[in-house]
This record gives C-alpha cells, sequence and structure tokens, in this order.
C-alpha cells in the first residue's frame, strides 16, 4: 500500500481556496440572516404574497350588523353572548395578526327601540354615546343607520355620528337635518376600499318624518362607480335595508366584494340568530347576530400584480360550504355550551358526564377552527371569512371598560337624584303589598335558610359594587315588587332588595298578617315566572325548568332532610 503526499505548496493553495469558500459561505448566511432581519412580514412590503403561501392580511374588515345599542349582557350566566368589551378584546387580542383593520356596520346602531320613553331618554342617549366612543376606538370606517338611530332625534344622531369618528352612510337617502355620506374611499392597510351605505329607515313600522328613502340598486350603481374612479380596489355594501334588498344589490352589482346585512330598524331585546353566509354570483352576503352575539371577520389577500390601483378580484378562500359546515358547529357548540352551564349548577349531574360533554365541546370547537385553516388558494387574490362569537373567554378591552365604568357611574349618579322622589303607589284596598324577606322568615325558617344559599341572595349586590343599582336596565330585576303597589322603585328599595320570596310567590302582606287564614297568593310558582327577568339579552339561553333545580332545597320545593 503506497500513499501520496501533495507538495507542500499544492496543500498551502487547497487551504487557501477552502478558506475563501467558508469566508463565502458565511457572507452569504449573514446576508441572508439581515435579510430575514429587516424583511417585513410576506405581503407587508408593497408586494403581493407568493401564490400558495399564507400571509398576513393585507387588510382585516370586522362587520357587524343590528348592534342595536346593546352594551352588554348581563351575567346571570357563565360566558354569554354579547358584549362590546369583549368585541374589543377581540380586535385587540388580533392586532398583531392583523394590523390593519377596520370595522363597519348595517343597520340599528345605537339604540334598541325605535322610540324612547321619557324616563329612559337620559339613559339611552349616554349608552348610545359610550358605544359611539367604543366604535371610534375599534377604527369604526362607517355605518349604515337603521329607523333606532333617530330614536332620540336627528341632532342627537348628528353627535353621535361626530362621536364616533365615522360617517353616516346612506346614498339613496335623504333625511332632513341628518346629511348622510353617501359613500367613502379608505385606505385599510394595502387595500384601497370602497365602501357604500343604503338604508331605509322610513321602511320601519315606526314613522319617521323627513326621510325618505328612493331605490338602492340604482344609488348602489352610482356609488360603484364613483368609489371605483376615486381608486377603490375592493366595495362593501352596507345595506340596512333586509336580506332580500341585499341580495338583489348584489345581484344586480357584480363587482362588489361583499354586502353587510343591517335590518332596516326594530324593537325589543330578543336575540336573533344570523343565517349562515352565502355568495350571490361572486359577492359575499353577511350578517351577523344582533346585539354583538356574532361579528363577522373578513380578511383580504391581495396577489396578482400589484395594488397600486383597479378593482381587484378577491376569490372565495375559505369556501360556502366550509362556511355552512362552520355554522353548523357553532349551533351544535352553543347547544353544548347551554348544556354545560345547566348542569354545572345541578348537583345530580355526575362530573365524569360534565367532564364528557367539555371533552365533546373541545372537539367540536377544534374541528370549526380546523374549517378555518384550509390551503389558500394556488393563485389569485382571495379572501378568508369567519363568524365569530362574542363571548367571555374572549376578556375584555380595558379601554372600553374603562369607557363603560364611567357611562354606569354617570347614570347611576344621575338617576339617583332624578328618582328620589319616586315612591311606590299604595296597594288599592283589600290587596296585597310587599312585605320583605324578614317578615317572611318569621314562619318559613327551611325555605329562608335554602335561599340564603342563593345567588338571589345576593343579588343587589351585583349591582351596587359595579354602580348599577340604579340602572333602568338592571334594577327591576334585582329587587322585590318592581314598580307594583306596595312594592318598589328605582331609589326606594330598603327591605326588598335582591330576589326575595315574593319576587316568585307574589305579595305576601295579607298572608303575613293572617297566614291561618290568608294563603300565599303563589304556593308554587312555575318556570315560567323565571323568564320575567331571564330572557336575552340579560341572558342568551335559559333552561328555567333545570334552573329552578337550583333554587329548591329541603323545606323549599323538596321533603326536609332528616
Amino acid at each position: 500500500m503506497s500513499t501520496t503526499v501533495a507538495p507542500a505548496s499544492l496543500v498551502t493553495v487547497r487551504r487557501f481556496f477552502a478558506f475563501l469558500g467558508l469566508v463565502a459561505l458565511w457572507l452569504v448566511l449573514a446576508a441572508s440572516a439581515a435579510c430575514e432581519g429587516c424583511r417585513s412580514p410576506a405581503g407587508q412590503d408593497g408586494s403581493p404574497p407568493k401564490a400558495g403561501a399564507e400571509a398576513t392580511p393585507a387588510a382585516r374588515l370586522y362587520l357587524v350588523s343590528d348592534l342595536a345599542g346593546a352594551l352588554e349582557p348581563c351575567g346571570c350566566v357563565n360566558d354569554q353572548l354579547g358584549g362590546l368589551g369583549h368585541f374589543g378584546a377581540l380586535v385587540a387580542g388580533e392586532k398583531d395578526r392583523a394590523p390593519a383593520a377596520g370595522v363597519l356596520s348595517a343597520g340599528p346602531l345605537f339604540f334598541m327601540d325605535m322610540e324612547l320613553s321619557a324616563e329612559r331618554r337620559a339613559q339611552e342617549v349616554s349608552k348610545a354615546e359610550t358605544i359611539a366612543a367604543a366604535m371610534k376606538s375599534l377604527h369604526l370606517l362607517g355605518f349604515a343607520p337603521g329607523r333606532n338611530d333617530w330614536a332620540a332625534g336627528p341632532e342627537v344622531l348628528n353627535r353621535l355620528t361626530e362621536i364616533s369618528g365615522a360617517p353616516l352612510l346612506a346614498s339613496n337617502l335623504e333625511a332632513g337635518a341628518v346629511t348622510p355620506v353617501r359613500w367613502r374611499t379608505e385606505k385599510v392597510g394595502r387595500v384601497a376600499l370602497g365602501i357604500i351605505g343604503v338604508a331605509s329607515p322610513d321602511k320601519a313600522s315606526s314613522s319617521l318624518a323627513g326621510v325618505v328613502s328612493t331605490s338602492t340598486e340604482s344609488a348602489v350603481k352610482a356609488a360603484v362607480e364613483a368609489v371605483k374612479k376615486e381608486g377603490a380596489q375592493a366595495i362593501v355594501v352596507l345595506a340596512a335595508v333586509g336580506r332580500g334588498e341585499a341580495k338583489r344589490i348584489a345581484d344586480a352589482n357584480p363587482e362588489l366584494l361583499a354586502v353587510v346585512v343591517g335590518s332596516n330598524g326594530g324593537g325589543g331585546d330578543a336575540n336573533v340568530q344570523a343565517p349562515p353566509a352565502e355568495r350571490v354570483g361572486g359577492v359575499l352576503i353577511v350578517e351577523t347576530g344582533n346585539h354583538l352575539q356574532t361579528a363577522a371577520v373578513l380578511d383580504l389577500y391581495p396577489r396578482e400584480g400589484t395594488t397600486a390601483g383597479g378593482l381587484m378580484k378577491f376569490g372565495d378562500g375559505t369556501g360556502v360550504e366550509r362556511i355552512r359546515k362552520r355554522e353548523e358547529l357553532s349551533a351544535r357548540t352553543a347547544e353544548l355550551r347551554t348544556r354545560l352551564a345547566t348542569w354545572r349548577t345541578d348537583p345530580s349531574i355526575a362530573e365524569k358526564d360534565i367532564d364528557a360533554r367539555m371533552a365533546e365541546l373541545t372537539k367540536l370547537e377544534a374541528e370549526r377552527d380546523a374549517l378555518d385553516k384550509a390551503p389558500p388558494p394556488a393563485v389569485g387574490s382571495y379572501y378568508r371569512y369567519a363568524m365569530r362569537e362574542i363571548r367571555e373567554k374572549l376578556g375584555d378591552s380595558e379601554a372600553i371598560k374603562t369607557q363603560m365604568r364611567v357611562f354606569y357611574k354617570k347614570v347611576n349618579d344621575a338617576n339617583k337624584l332624578e328618582f328620589a322622589d319616586r315612591k311606590p303607589k299604595a296597594p288599592p284596598k283589600g290587596e296585597p303589598g310587599y312585605v320583605g324577606v324578614e317578615a317572611c322568615s318569621l314562619c318559613h325558617e327551611e325555605p329562608r335558610k335554602v335561599w340564603d344559599k342563593t345567588a338571589h341572595a345576593h343579588a343587589y349586590a351585583t349591582l351596587s359594587t359595579q354602580f348599577k343599582e340604579f340602572n333602568l336596565d338592571c334594577v327591576s330585576c334585582h329587587v322585590v315588587g318592581y314598580d307594583r303597589p306596595g312594592g318598589s322603585t328605582v331609589t326606594h328599595v330598603d327591605g326588598l332588595k335582591d330576589v326575595q320570596c315574593e319576587s316568585c310567590h307574589g305579595p305576601g302582606s295579607l298572608h303575613a298578617a293572617k297566614p291561618d287564614s290568608v294563603k300565599i297568593p303563589v304556593a308554587r310558582p312555575g318556570p315560567e315566572v323565571c323568564l320575567s327577568c331571564h330572557h336575552p339579552p340579560h341572558v342568551h339561553t335559559f333552561d328555567a325548568v333545570a334552573k329552578m333545580e337550583a333554587i329548591r332545597g329541603p323545606g323549599h320545593g323538596k321533603p326536609k332532610e332528616h
């Protein structure tokens, strides 16, 4: 075996070139690292993201239908739907994932009803101002109004619009003292967004003097041409006209990206579940649950060419079938959450059964969320769409919660003075009034012991610790005999705080005076009595039959234990 040894000069040369190779490799790696350090995320440096690669959206739109004066639900059950503070937390919590975002609203925004009573006017206007300020902080881009928004008059609506920092958009409306903006073009991230509003508040059941709506289709057609001339790359219509009319608008204007559906007006505190999203041609039709139960999220991913100008075609990156499947899964998870909320207060349900349902809920939510992670289209600009539930688990926006606390304190102080002299009417001769739990307890000791352990026994404290005890939206369900003869009022609640015996069993003064000869007015109240308070928007779901078990006990609807 022989070994060949290279001459010393040749070894030196080879070492030199090896050294140069290492230097070159180091320079390449360093340059690459430096580039990675200074490079914007994909799609954020002005260039379109590459086909097949998901990126930070160029623009995100949060879409809301018929918020209608719903600031937040009350806390009767856990993880309720709704709440402006929770919506704010959603927006803030996803700021890193979607830094360029704005909010669009269709349908009534500021008030729950079309008319305001004299006694509620000041409180409702103050709440509307709080909603307007909160929406400004969330970057409201525009809203199409419903009839409710005129509830306090055109002057107040003009002030609320100014506070919101966004235009009242209605291209088909002549509104007297209120001057709508017909359209606007706003840069959201890298997308020039054309926003058009249409509304028909004069078509609502309550008349509105001086407000006249015209054809929506022709108004939208004209506005589309106008925003295109202003450089719009995507166009969204806010349609406070109902779903049928909104779909006709989409059919007549195929260039639109989306139509957000709101109502022309309404009243009452009932929650309504929105139908799933659908497409008319290539136009996405979006409607969310009223009272901010849900919000839609629309992410835009422009790819083709540059985003310098010209209307862009956004393909469906989510898929309507997936959207419908997601809605089905959301309904099943909502039903399961309702069942779990009831089971947690029912001692007869085994812990292992609750754990099993929790595991099922987790599985369903994972299946639902997976639908949002389908791969994007291989080519072309596209959007991602999702419907998000607004729940307590999202947390709270501290900025909005601070605004809400200011509102509650202001209203509490004002109502305490405003209603200081309002005393309860005396009951008619021979009719019972309310005596309070202490009088009942003289004879009914066992039921009192059961009641002391319930949340009803501390209902008033949940208001007073939050500056809500004089709030007209709250007080009636946290005292006994509110606004009834011989009962309580906003400020006169001595002896009648909390949800007491007479809340369910009726006024007991005559029975208390002659227990042997006068019966308890309602000896065995049915579950329907619970629904006088436990209804939307206070709670979104409530099983009164099951919940009654939480306030029954030995000597109070159940045999005494021996």
